[in-house]
């Protein structure tokens, strides 16, 4: 601001042209009350001090040149200006001082085009900053009634960077005249669009990093920034967020303005075209979504993709078939003609019960495989038994059997292997159970318990009973076993009281206690089986189960305990709780571990195990629910890739070194040490169908159509996740083939579940999709 005589000569001479103004157009009264009025304007959402800011600056100005000239009409107006704003520290002198009286109405749009464009982006200048500045309009916020023209600008000022957004995107076809307003006039600027290095805050669909990739394009002119975040998934529709908040820039002053709202450009995508639109921001809960729909609709099977390659199942299960003197009595357990077949040319007790069950739940059912196959075990069980100079218990039925064609007698024969050419040499223990678990389906399908109750099929399951019930030296209900007795046949630490044996074991009691006729002795083996249900039940509820409050339990125990009030009945040093197991266990869910003996508990996880116990109703619906829980919140360690594992986790190191004498085949993560088996699915699906929750089953199956059968229907898969097909894996398992159709069978039709299930499941009818009460706070 100038000063000194020639700020007095300025204001003299605006002072007289004032004068002259009035005596032309006014009398003194009226001219007074018109000094101080500003041209109309519509000034939007300006506050009261803004508007009258110019009136204060003239009326300043008049007071410094000549009191005597002010009319009352002005004094009244004066007054109105706070008594503490001095004239020298409120005045902004400006060059056509002039230009701003009523005397001059052509001149007020161009007055108005000004102020719209310097109110974007500019910073209030305080009085004291005035005082040095020249030239310097006040500030002013942008009107609402701003012309169409300036309006169509600021559009256009963005197209660009829409354009090249678009074009970034392959989006290049959407019609820009459909998009919606995308900011609002008052809060926004249009420059170009400039690279940043600013990210967005979190989003529930930001939780996995590898599934979302994004970038940030900043937009920034002056004071005013606006934020383009894209987000890109490589699922089909996923969903995008608007955010009502963005980082600050480091570098930006605050200022009066509210804060402006990032613009979030999101990508749906469906089959036929790609559409890109504004938003607002969705339900959180939606975009989350159930556990059922992580697989995207692309990637699943089409109905006419998934009949096929269940057709081509059952082909291959039809082309596995053995054939005993013109019958069929067995399948192999696999046809990979890429290599040796060594024993995968026989037939398994245990391989075949996916077979036998995907056979009597075929529409028409066809059980005669499966008499066939119970009438020769039966008779290969009556045979002498003896490896080396031992000779085993009389009710052992065999690992497996072959068909051999003798050139002496020219007819065929039946060869059977009860261990003694198994790698391991073990007995197999499961073998006598699965034949029982058998026939009971065998009977539910047919409704024919007349073949059940033939004198030869009684005294083959008496025989069973007996080699498990007999009197020992056991202190438990539970069967003592070796390592490398049931599906696990190679050295892996389960020797002692493995949960797959027990939970085996219970429910070929129940099937027997179903099966058996009171005559010929049988009433005594009601009382032997009552009784060992009785206590193996609860021992095994009791001292199997474990959740978080149970591993809390022990994690507290005290040893050395002696007497019967003893709590840590087993003796377990806590210091042997494995470090995995606390990240593990969930809040919500459990299972029964894999062994319990004096002073040891195996706390791995055996899918086999705990989906028998609930299709024997051996675990309560309780603990039933809180395992489906567990596999749920553990999906990627237990399902991953490819469903599922055998036992996790797998051992590794020294101890790995220890239990399988350093098996190449069980190296960590691959066979029986954590490899991921597809057979394992029919066992899932009949657990998850039978407390109610099918959509788990239905999520695993989806994942092993992918692969399965483009991999040629291995035996199992390696690593982690299960991605790599296992390096010794057999191709074209039949029980691997078996276990799927068995598995789509049950999801398609839930009235085959009666094949396998237990019918302790009537108790609930309708079962509850709950979770489970297995949760420590």
């Amino acid at each position: 601001m100038a000063s000194g005589s020639g700020g007095e000569r300025e204001r003299k001479r605006s002072h007289e042209r004032k004068k002259e103004s009035e005596k032309k157009h006014s009398s003194p009264a009226e001219s007074s009350g018109k000094d101080h009025v500003l041209p109309k304007k519509t000034r939007g959402r300006e506050s009261p001090s803004q508007e009258k800011e110019p009136e204060r600056e003239h009326a300043s100005s008049e007071e410094e040149s000549e009191e005597e000239h002010i009319s009352p009409g002005k004094s009244s107006e004066k007054e109105c200006i706070p008594p503490e704003r001095t004239p020298e520290k409120e005045t902004v002198l400006q060059e056509k001082e002039p230009e701003r009286m009523p005397a001059s109405p052509e001149k007020e749009p161009e007055k108005q085009n000004v102020s719209a464009e310097g109110a974007s982006g500019r910073e209030r200048v305080s009085p004291e900053e005035g005082l040095d500045k020249e030239h310097v309009m006040p500030e002013k916020k942008p009107s609402a009634s701003d012309s169409a023209s300036a309006l169509e600008t600021k559009k256009l000022n963005l197209l660009p960077a829409v354009k090249y957004l678009l074009k970034e995107l392959d989006l290049e076809h959407v019609d820009l005249n459909n998009l919606p307003q995308m900011v609002e006039q008052d809060c926004y600027s249009y420059p170009e669009v400039t690279e940043t290095s600013e990210k967005p805050l979190d989003s529930p669909e930001e939780i996995s990093v590898d599934k979302t990739a994004q970038s940030t394009e900043n937009v920034s002119i002056g004071s005013v920034r606006s934020v383009l975040m894209l987000k890109e998934s490589h699922s089909v529709g996923a969903n995008l967020e608007r955010y009502d908040q963005i980082h600050e820039d480091k570098g930006l002053k605050k200022t009066d303005e509210p804060p402006e709202k990032p613009l979030v450009f999101r990508t749906e995508v469906d089959e036929e075209k790609a559409v890109s639109t504004f938003k607002h921001p969705p339900n959180i809960e939606t975009n989350i979504g159930n556990l059922d729909q992580n697989i995207s609709p692309g990637s699943r099977l089409t109905g006419t993709e998934s009949a096929s390659l269940v057709d081509e199942a059952w082909e291959r299960l039809q082309k596995s078939l053995v054939y005993f003197r013109g019958k069929p009595v067995g399948t192999l357990a696999a046809m990979d003609p890429s290599t040796e077949p060594l024993n995968y040319n026989q037939v398994f007790v245990r391989d075949f019960v996916p077979s036998g069950l995907a056979c009597l739940m075929r529409t028409p059912p066809e059980p005669e495989i499966v008499k066939n196959f119970l009438l020769q075990t039966l008779h290969l069980q009556g045979c002498q038994k003896k490896i080396d100079n031992y000779t085993l218990g009389e009710g052992v039925m065999p690992a497996s059997f072959k068909v051999l064609f003798d050139p002496k007698l020219q007819k065929e024969t039946l060869v059977a292997d009860f261990g003694g050419s198994a790698i391991g040499r073990v007995a197999p223990v499961d073998s006598v159970f699965w034949w029982i678990i058998l026939l009971r389906s065998y009977t539910k399908c047919t409704g024919d318990s007349s073949f059940s109750e033939l004198p030869q099929v009684q005294g083959g399951m008496k025989s069973i009973l007996k080699l498990c019930l007999c009197d020992g030296f056991n202190n438990f209900p539970t069967l003592l076993c070796a390592d490398g007795c049931c599906m696990v046949d190679r050295s892996m630490g389960i020797n002692g009281y493995p949960i797959e044996i027990q939970s085996l074991f219970y429910f070929a009691l129940r099937c027997a206690r179903q099966m058996l006729k009171p005559e010929h002795g049988g009433k005594e083996f009601f009382k032997l089986i009552d009784a060992r249900i009785t206590a193996l039940s609860f021992h095994i509820q009791t001292y199997y189960w474990l959740d978080i409050t149970q591993l809390n339990n022990i994690y507290r125990y005290k040893t050395e305990e002696y007497s019967h009030t003893a709590v840590n009945k087993f003796n377990i040093i806590p210091d042997s709780i494995p470090e995995w197991l606390f990240d593990f266990m969930p809040l919500r869910g459990g299972y029964f571990i894999g062994n319990v003996s004096p002073g040891r508990m195996d706390f791995r996880w055996f899918l086999a195990g705990n989906c028998i116990a609930i299709l024997s109703s051996l675990a309560t619906s309780e603990q039933a629910t809180a395992i489906m829980d567990l596999v749920e919140e553990r999906w990627e360690q237990l399902i991953g890739e490819m469903p599922l594992k055998v036992l996790y986790p797998a051992v590794e190191g020294h101890y790995w070194e220890l239990v399988t004498g350093c098996d190449p085949k069980n190296t960590p993560w691959s066979y029986h040490n954590g490899g991921s088996w597809p057979v394992l699915l029919w066992l899932l699906t009949a657990a998850c169908i039978k407390i109610g929750r099918p959509q788990i089953a239905k999520r695993a199956i989806e994942v092993v159509e992918q692969r399965l059968s483009k991999d040629g229907w291995p035996e199992y898969y390696d690593g982690k996740t299960g991605r790599y097909v296992g390096k010794q894996a057999r191709k074209f398992q039949t029980w691997s083939i078996a276990g799927y159709l068995v598995a789509k069978m049950m999801i398609e039709d839930e009235s085959n579940l009666l094949v396998i299930s237990h019918e302790e499941e009537k108790k609930t009818n309708k079962p509850r999709h709950t979770r489970s009460a297995s949760c420590f706070f």
